[in-house]
């Protein structure tokens, strides 16, 4: 097969770019190393795939230019997909805040794209490894690029670059996506680790260590951004949806402040107790879990009876687990984390069409690029819409 366009990686953006463009008649051919398609997709949502948000918008995006996604975002919407996924029978429900899930497995949405793939004449060899890509040499025709791969070179019009990043490296990440952007000279913003837990300093694994599995329904803040969520104590540290969205803001050597309390003020209530001979870790226990209230009083504030503690005491008791400060030692990498912060610089690229301003016919989309979600189906969300963009292009 003579191709036109060629798509390295066939995860989601990949295939939706693969769909897009054959759907105006491109010959698409895409290349993919691991031994089939769409790993992550199949994992993703505890294996019934978080396959979007109707609730996206550019403000559940991080990216060095907030402004990128925008274009994308609008030009294909959530409902879009979900139009798709009704078109193909797949039954759905919304979990919660907007985040949709497919009834039955994640197998559904690699289906949908596969049968419409098949359908456009989108040819996808897996186990081929890229290895990577250059300026095609004058006089080879219509061919602007050459992918190098295992299987021999490969001429193109266009190349798609749609590798992920480097999160999950069991399902085969690697940095090829940014080592091609890399090669023809365009920026690459710093990675690392995104929505993943984080792990406990030396001294708060002491003394919350052995809390693993105790879940709290608390308010996260870090560096200007708050999330309501659960977080979920480990041996390691802290995780749970607060924690995974609060990681992406979070870098070394910041705090996070948690509102263990958010919707009950605790200083009256407490203050309310005072006269009461019960102990403070006793009374504590009956709004916050007993083993948290155990480990913090053994740390923090020594229990006795509420009525030995002086009311001002008792406030700023009630304004500390208010205000609970934790210092994150770090993350737990990449094998934890579900993206990848960074990428291919914004700058490099039209925000309309996700090809390089400098490299014609070189386009990368979905998670390469340094625009990355918030916890709740807005990666996929991005995936699709960049896909589509790139796709009514390469």
């Amino acid at each position: 097969m003579n191709s036109e366009v060629i798509i390295i990686g066939a995860g989601a953006a990949g295939l939706m770019t693969a769909v897009t463009a054959a759907r105006r008649g491109r010959r698409v051919l895409v290349l993919e190393h691991n031994g089939r398609v769409g790993n992550k997709i199949l994992i993703s949502g505890g294996g019934r795939c978080n396959f979007t948000n109707y609730l996206a918008t550019p403000d559940n995006y991080l990216s060095g230019n907030p402004d990128f996604c925008k274009s994308a975002l609008a030009r294909f919407k959530p409902q879009q997909f979900i139009d798709w996924v009704e078109q193909h029978g797949i039954s759905y429900h919304e979990k919660k805040l907007g985040q949709l899930f497919c009834d039955e497995s994640s197998r559904q949405i690699t289906g949908l794209l596969l049968q419409d793939c098949a359908e456009a004449g989108v040819e996808i060899l897996v186990n081929t490894k890229v290895t990577g890509v250059e300026a095609a040499p004058a006089g080879e025709g219509s061919a602007r690029l050459i992918v190098q791969t295992d299987k021999g070179p490969m001429s193109c019009e266009s190349v798609v670059v749609a590798t992920g990043g480097l999160s999950f490296p069991k399902l085969g990440a690697n940095d090829i996506g940014y080592r091609i952007a890399k090669s023809f000279g365009l920026n690459v913003t710093e990675v690392r680790p995104g929505l993943v837990p984080l792990t406990f300093s030396p001294r708060d694994v002491n003394a919350y260590g052995e809390l693993s599995g105790i879940s709290m329904d608390v308010v996260v803040s870090c560096a200007g951004r708050r999330f309501r969520e659960n977080i979920l104590f480990t041996h390691r540290g802290l995780s749970g949806p607060a924690i995974l969205q609060i990681s992406s803001y979070w870098k070394e050597g910041q705090p996070l402040t948690i509102d263990l309390s958010p919707d009950e003020k605790l200083e009256e209530w407490l203050v309310s107790k005072q006269p009461e001979r019960t102990e403070l870790m006793n009374v504590l226990s009956q709004r916050l879990p007993k083993r948290f209230v155990q480990a913090w009083c053994a740390r923090d504030c020594p229990s006795k009876p509420i009525n030995q503690f002086a009311i001002k005491k008792l406030r700023e008791i009630a304004q500390t687990l208010h205000r609970w400060e934790i210092y994150p030692a770090g993350t737990e990498g990449y094998s934890k984390a579900e993206v990848t912060l960074g990428g291919v610089d914004t700058g490099e690229l039209s925000s309309k069409t996700m090809e390089a301003k400098r490299v014609p016919g070189l386009f990368f989309v979905g998670e390469v690029v340094d625009v990355t979600g918030h916890l709740g189906g807005f990666n996929f969300q991005w995936a699709w819409a960049s896909g589509a963009a790139a796709g009514g292009c390469a």
